[in-house]
């Protein structure tokens, strides 16, 4: 199975430019594939990257009202202001979080591998935890032109 555990992370603030994503499942990646491609290389994107906490690239994936959004982002202090309606602060809880390890080729690769095990493989599997909703994040902890690796973070509660 897939490299995993559950540690406590304290709350912490993401900053991210985001995007609604429609259709069903299938569809989500190409979506996603899209607009971070689109999105990393504005400059925008590069002054939130120079006023980040640390130097991790944020993917998040939030419902809000039933409807799907995608943001990129970077870690920043918690009382944050977004500067721009495209912007928005989203707020992790101190919480037991499943944590899900993997590397890939590219960003996009990535998010897929680690969604796709958590969601299709570790989360149905846990006994005694759950998942209720709430943002979620990929993090993109190093990367070269060849290699990107990252965790997944979801927050989970006990059943």
């Amino acid at each position: 199975m897939t490299n995993y555990e559950i540690a406590t992370k304290d709350g912490f603030t993401v900053l991210g430019l985001g995007t609604t994503l429609s259709g069903d499942y299938q569809q989500l990646p190409a979506q996603k594939q899209a607009f971070w491609q689109q999105v990393t290389t504005t400059p925008r994107y590069q002054a939130l990257k120079a006023s980040a906490k640390n130097a991790w690239e944020f993917a998040v994936n939030e419902a809000i009202d039933g409807v799907m959004y995608f943001y990129a982002g970077v870690q920043t202090a918690t009382d944050v202001q977004p500067a721009a309606d495209t912007e928005r602060a989203i707020q992790f809880p101190t919480s037991s979080y499943l944590i899900v390890k993997g590397t890939a080729d590219t960003a996009i690769n990535l998010f897929g591998q680690l969604e796709g095990a958590a969601f299709g493989q570790i989360l149905p599997s846990l006994t005694d935890q759950a998942y209720v909703g709430g943002p979620n994040a990929t993090v993109i902890t190093t990367s070269t032109p060849e290699q990107v690796t990252g965790e997944l973070w979801i927050p989970i509660t006990n059943k």
